[in-house]
């Protein structure tokens, strides 16, 4: 496969969690109970939805339609969002969780736009290489302002008295269960 080719199929892969996201921004920043965090999503919905529109512009740039792959590793990092905010916590421990699950989402991102612009130097393509810098810089901004709203949330939970644990939800038993399997699968490769 050509490297054209793998550059493609990663700007689908990124092409789809933009779009993912316009539509997870929304319901964190209506979950949030700080108003600082609830304005960076509002504020990162715009960004995600200019950084929808300049993928479209490289598709063009390469004569390339945008669609035909769905991000599957966004769909996951979206759904440990929406888990947060099922959460029981309250106040500023509920928030650092909502934290925790924005900047799994923003370095996801990071990294997603770090390789496509490393294929897009090699290949020589500086048109493709400025537009996807611009969605990477907004990037590493949104994860700097989501670390910066999320530091006085963590300290204030942090002060927060620990709570008396409670029955697991059938989630959270489903997850503990594969959590002990993925340690068993791995335990004779870190021997």
């Amino acid at each position: 496969m050509a490297l054209k080719d793998v550059l493609l199929d990663e700007l689908r892969d990124m092409y789809s969690a933009e779009n993912q996201l316009v539509k997870a921004l929304p319901k964190l920043a209506k979950g949030a109970k700080d108003a600082t965090l609830k304005q960076l999503f509002k504020d990162h919905l715009e960004e995600t939805k200019g950084q929808v529109l300049r993928l479209k512009e490289v598709f063009g740039h390469l004569g390339e339609k945008p669609t035909g792959q769905h991000c599957n590793g966004m769909e996951g990092v979206i759904e440990e969002g929406a888990d947060a905010l099922e959460k029981d916590e309250e106040g500023p421990s509920f928030d650092s969780g909502i934290v925790g699950a924005a900047l799994r989402t923003e370095h996801y991102e990071i990294a997603g736009y770090e390789a496509c612009i490393a294929m897009a130097k090699t290949l020589r393509l500086s048109a493709v290489v400025a537009l996807l810098t611009e969605n990477l810089n907004e990037e590493l901004a949104t994860a700097k302002k989501v670390k910066a709203a999320g530091m006085p949330l963590m300290q204030a939970a942090a002060k927060q008295p620990e709570e008396p644990k409670k029955p697991k939800s059938g989630k959270e038993k489903y997850s503990a269960k594969k959590s002990k399997e993925d340690e068993k699968k791995a335990a004779p490769d870190l021997k």
